[in-house]
């Protein structure tokens, strides 16, 4: 299986889920792992500006990465699986959780 469709199938599989744990629009929960170095802190700040996100970074106890938590209200779990897909096409690096 060629990664695209690995990555779509995860998607598909992530949306069902969505749609049947959540009562939408609802607070959903972003949470990504960058490295402290450089831009991707803020980089995915601005990916999430004017959305009226709530945003939380937590460093590791060594510095070397940065934890980022979101909270914001999503209208569907389509919105939700766009918005992974543009911090990861956006964001060197990110870890998705």
């Amino acid at each position: 299986m060629d990664e695209n469709k690995k990555t779509d199938a995860f998607y598909e599989k992530l949306k069902a889920q969505l749609y049947d744990t959540a009562l939408w629009p609802t607070q959903y929960l972003f949470k990504f792992i960058v490295e402290t170095e450089g831009t991707a802190v803020k980089d995915i700040e601005g990916l999430f500006d004017n959305m009226g996100a709530v945003i939380k970074t937590k460093e590791s106890s060594k510095g070397k990465y940065t934890s980022v938590s979101i909270h914001v209200v999503m209208k569907k779990p389509e919105y939700v699986i766009i918005k992974y897909k543009e911090v990861t096409e956006n964001i060197k690096g990110v870890i998705s959780l």
